[in-house]
């Protein structure tokens, strides 16, 4: 089975990254007609104005190409943030590249130039915003008495926590100059804000961390966040100063909903995890499989999900027989890890390595893991596969649970020659989980 069902793991997770690539999702949302520009219903008239752009994330440059194509020569200025590696031969952007997820000093002068960008509209001109995943870290733009080094503290402690998206977010929201809605909030004109979004649920709020959308949480929740993940005594002292003193309500709040400040700003989102899940799941119908789309997005600890998941596998192996059609199980979302070694790797290979425990010895059920930005964690990897035999060629069953006691998933799938590697997508609509299941012989 392996032979096959690895080419067609692959495929399937290729139609589902295709489906989701920013310059195509911006087109489709965004045209030209008469001199304006029609997106999300609204109409946004271009003459007699300066139109200026700026935007970050793994996918913002195919998404800046995208709109110089339709409208670059009204563009004024543009700017964005990309990760390294992720930039693209653009005409009217000036590009940053920056580091992610840790961001760094390139990320801030970056986010910098984004925000003055913003301040240099004025009260007739249009503001067009691109965001895609990884915005959050690539627009590390300090509030007023921190620097840099206390946001990657808290960054790290953040991912090293199990912490979700949405609580990450939320912190970096309140230690920011640029998130929360701060961003449109500093703009004196209009604001189109087009979004590829990466998070459960699609808040814009969480989304890049929200810099064109109103921001319901607020510092008493972060404080909240830190006492739950028990960091509130590792957090960095100026940092933590912040929160406290806002949560005093001595530090202006991230703008609300129904704010003023946010009454000229139009969010659309063009792109999505459930827009790449129903395109794997169109694929897999058409290699001749039965679609299973899981209801519920997919979180929470990497490898119980993954448990989850070759159960549910398992027990539908047990339905099907000789003749019948395979099914694939697709899911959707982003795990989190709670680091408890030393090792190397990322939610996704971890979630292939614990699936491949689970399915040692098994036959006729294989999986692959991946996130749709073809990075996985701190690697060069999008994730991995996960076969009945991935735990032999990894050594044994008890060197498997090792790597994955240390957190060591990219050792051992490298070992068993099962990561995927795809290279950077410039997209990034979170995580897809595939699993295919062929009927008894």
């Amino acid at each position: 089975m392996e032979g096959d069902a690895r080419k067609e793991l692959r495929e399937i997770f290729d139609a589902g990254v295709a489906a989701v690539a920013p310059d195509a999702a911006l087109l489709a949302h965004m045209k030209l007609s008469n001199g304006a520009l029609e997106a999300g219903g609204k109409v946004f008239p271009l003459t007699n104005r300066k139109i200026y752009v700026c935007g970050a994330g793994k996918g913002a440059a195919p998404m800046a190409a995208a709109l110089e194509n339709l409208i670059g020569a009204l563009v004024a200025k543009g700017v964005i943030v990309v990760k390294y590696g992720h930039q693209l031969p653009l005409n009217k952007f000036e590009i940053f590249e920056a580091s992610h997820p840790v961001p760094d000093e390139a990320g801030e002068k970056g986010a910098a130039a984004c925000l003055e960008t913003a301040k240099e509209t004025g009260p007739e001109d249009l503001l067009i915003c691109l965001f895609t995943g990884g915005a959050s870290a690539l627009l590390p733009l300090p509030y007023k008495g921190l620097n840099l080094d206390d946001l990657k503290k808290a960054s790290d402690l953040l991912l090293a926590s199990g912490a979700t998206i949405n609580e990450m977010n939320a912190v970096r929201k309140h230690l920011s100059a640029i998130s929360g809605g701060r961003l449109a909030a500093t703009a004196k004109g209009e604001v189109l804000s087009v979004i590829v979004s990466d998070v459960v649920g699609d808040d814009l709020s969480t989304i890049a961390s929200g810099p064109t959308a109103p921001d319901p949480s607020t510092f008493a929740d972060c404080l909240y966040i830190l006492e739950k993940y028990r960091l509130t005594s590792k957090f960095p002292p100026d940092a933590l100063k912040i929160l406290r003193t806002g949560a005093d309500g001595k530090i202006p709040e991230t703008p609300k909903p129904g704010s003023e400040a946010l009454e000229r700003t139009t969010n659309i989102i063009v792109a999505s995890n459930a827009l790449a899940v129903k395109a794997a799941a169109e694929r897999a119908e058409r290699l001749g499989y039965r679609p299973s789309v899981m209801n519920e997005p997919m979180t929470g600890e990497a490898k119980e999900v993954a448990a989850r998941l070759v159960e549910i596998a398992k027990e539908e192996k047990k339905s099907l027989k000789s003749g019948d059609k395979g099914i694939c199980i697709l899911a959707g979302g982003e795990t989190t890890v709670r680091i408890m070694g030393d090792g190397r790797g990322g939610r996704n290979q971890e979630m292939a390595l614990a699936a491949a425990i689970d399915l040692d010895g098994s036959g006729g059920v294989a999986g692959l893991f991946a996130g749709t930005d073809g990075t996985d964690g701190p690697t060069d990897a999008a994730g991995g596969f996960a076969f009945p035999d991935t735990v032999g060629r990894i050594g044994s069953k008890i060197d498997a649970l090792k790597y994955l006691a240390n957190n060591d998933s990219n050792p051992a799938l490298a070992k068993a020659g099962d990561l995927l590697v795809t290279g950077p997508t410039r997209t990034n609509v979170m995580d897809l989980a595939i699993i295919l299941i062929q009927p008894r012989a």
